[in-house]
């Protein structure tokens, strides 16, 4: 294994996830805020990261804060 081609195959990955998966939050946000169906209060949020090639299978879970949410 190439510890360079691994590393920065990863980190394109990382990337990816991580822009595309705020794109994805805002939009579903700002959806929710026009129909006033915007929840209060802070956003439970579980991200699930899978490789099943290697039996890996990853849970984050946290929340995302919204304006005026406590």
């Amino acid at each position: 294994m190439n510890d360079e081609t691994f590393n920065m195959s990863m980190r394109k990955f990382l990337k990816t996830v991580g822009v595309t998966s705020q794109q994805k939050i805002e939009e579903a946000v700002r959806r929710a805020q026009e129909r006033g169906a915007l929840p209060e209060g802070p956003l439970p949020v579980r991200m699930v990261l899978t490789i099943e090639p290697l039996g890996l299978a990853h849970e984050v879970n946290g929340e995302i804060r919204t304006e005026g949410s406590a």
